[in-house]
């Protein structure tokens, strides 16, 4: 009996403070959560703006990155908050027995309810404080930009803009213009180098490519050459422009002009010092003075070669994309009116380590073609099996796997009969065959597979226009014991 009254004791006590604590904290986190709204609006305003202007100021491009960030970082936190039921009606479906104390459970759901309400008005206010300071500061770039009308972008129209354009990567680009239109001194005789490094789809190419089809770069070189080399000869060399791939060609003839070229190259291994040497001697050869060279790899010692500071490219911040995730899965749809499925889409988002823009697409693809909740909710549940599998069995998360050149096993959604192996990807370009079968129809099962066969995982809709290709296996799970230990067969890592 004693008990029984404790329980209900604690139990109105509980009730009583939390729906004091409610009646107040509600206005208040409704009242940042619209203010912080204003503020994502208003970032948006001027990010919006300030695309495709020809800004040169290299601290104005930062103080624009920082504001594009922090607009990042409100739309998640605001996106966070909302989903916050959600995330509270998950934990009790998990939880377990009614049986024990209750007023023990009862002090417990209070705690973590209060605890986690609390971080998250922190939370808002910590954003909201941050994004506005930020927008006060840029007043210097919003004069700026007074010369041109206010653009907003509905949401409808959003994903198409983004599916679009190369996300995340303004301030990069214009860094990378900047440098080829900085004209030398007359008496210089070496060549400027810009080393670009990053590990693999974190979109060199594409920045590059980019920059490339800028008018201003257009115009300031006769020639744009690419040179992409794993390995090269002597001979190879002896030959370098013939070798190259004539991108651009400028013909109109000026007397400041000087021929000069712009070389690209993309490296697909590794270089040491005397290749490198040797492959800038024969670049010299071949271009006049003012010419310039990018180069590109996935290994850092290419950055002593530079003549200038080198640009690191990095996956996508969490909050920037979780932003362009969300933007792309719900297309023209409002996240709001779907708050259940934004949710799913946080936690998917959230098992991505490896945030790039492939990755992204290829996931938004599939949800958005199925805009089904059971789906969207067995996906994530595939995702969470699979990477615990094979945190618990390596040590590592899956998305490291691909940078070490290591086969990486998945199995279909719908059955767990099969096993499929996927060896290596790699990037065809454009006018290439590609093929029928696509990755997300063979991981739905929708397609069935036998032995040997390549996937479409992503066609790029921006220069360069990449389709993106897996070589796979299908391998049968038929007589494989229930427990054993990590086995290798043919270097191919099971679990």
């Amino acid at each position: 009996m004693e008990i029984f009254l404790s329980a209900v004791l604690g139990d109105l006590t509980s009730r009583s403070i939390n729906f004091i604590i409610n009646k107040f904290s509600k206005l208040t986190a409704h009242t940042m959560e619209e203010n912080l709204q204003g503020a994502v609006i208003r970032a948006q305003v001027i990010v919006d703006e300030a695309m495709g202007r020809p800004i040169t100021n290299q601290a104005m491009l930062l103080q624009l990155n920082m504001l594009r960030e922090a607009m990042y970082r409100g739309h998640y936190v605001l996106d966070t908050f909302r989903c916050q039921p959600y995330n509270e009606e998950d934990a009790k479906d998990q939880s377990v027995s009614r049986y024990s104390s209750l007023s023990i459970v009862n002090c417990t759901k209070y705690l973590c309810c209060t605890s986690r309400g609390a971080r998250s008005l922190k939370e808002l206010q910590e954003t909201l404080t941050n994004l506005s300071s930020m927008i006060l500061d840029v007043n210097e770039l919003i004069l700026f930009l007074t010369s041109c009308p206010h653009l907003y972008r509905e949401p409808y129209s959003m994903h198409l803009q983004l599916a679009n354009c190369m996300f995340g990567r303004q301030m990069e680009a214009h860094l990378v213009i900047n440098f080829l239109l900085h004209v030398q001194p007359h008496s210089a005789e070496e060549l400027e180098i810009l080393p670009i490094v990053g590990p693999s789809y974190v979109g060199k190419s594409t920045l590059v490519t980019h920059v490339c089809k800028d008018e201003r770069v257009r115009a300031h070189f006769s020639e744009i050459l690419f040179f992409h080399i794993q390995g090269f000869k002597d001979d190879e060399l002896a030959t370098f422009r013939d070798e190259c791939e004539l991108k651009h060609q400028n013909h109109v003839f000026e007397s400041n002009f000087e021929g000069r070229l712009l070389v690209v190259i993309e490296l697909i291994g590794d270089l040491n010092e005397e290749a490198w040497n040797m492959l800038y001697s024969a670049s010299k050869r071949c271009a006049p003075r003012g010419s310039k060279i990018i180069v590109t790899s996935r290994f850092d010692n290419i950055v002593k070669f530079g003549t200038t500071q080198a640009l690191t490219l990095k996956y996508l911040s969490h909050e920037a994309y979780w932003y362009f995730f969300k933007t792309l899965t719900f297309g023209s749809m409002d996240p709001q009116m779907h708050p259940r499925l934004t949710h799913l889409a946080m936690e998917i988002a959230k098992m991505v380590r490896r945030r790039c823009h492939l990755g992204a697409n290829i996931i938004a693809n599939l949800l958005k073609d199925n805009f089904d909740i059971q789906l969207w909710f067995e996906f994530l549940a595939f995702l969470r099996r699979s990477y615990h599998k094979l945190l618990s069995r390596f040590g590592e998360h899956p998305s490291d796997l691909p940078n070490q050149k290591r086969p990486i096993l998945f199995w279909r959604m719908a059955t767990s009969s099969e096993d499929i192996v996927v060896y290596n990807g790699c990037q065809h370009p454009s006018e290439g065959e590609v093929p029928k079968i696509k990755f997300q129809d063979v991981l739905c099962g929708s397609v069935k597979t036998h032995g040997k066969f390549e996937v479409l995982a992503w066609r790029s809709r921006i220069p360069p226009y990449y389709s993106y290709i897996y070589s796979c296996e299908t391998e049968g799970l038929k007589g494989r014991p229930m427990k054993r230990k990590r086995s290798m067969k043919n270097g191919v890592a099971h679990f």
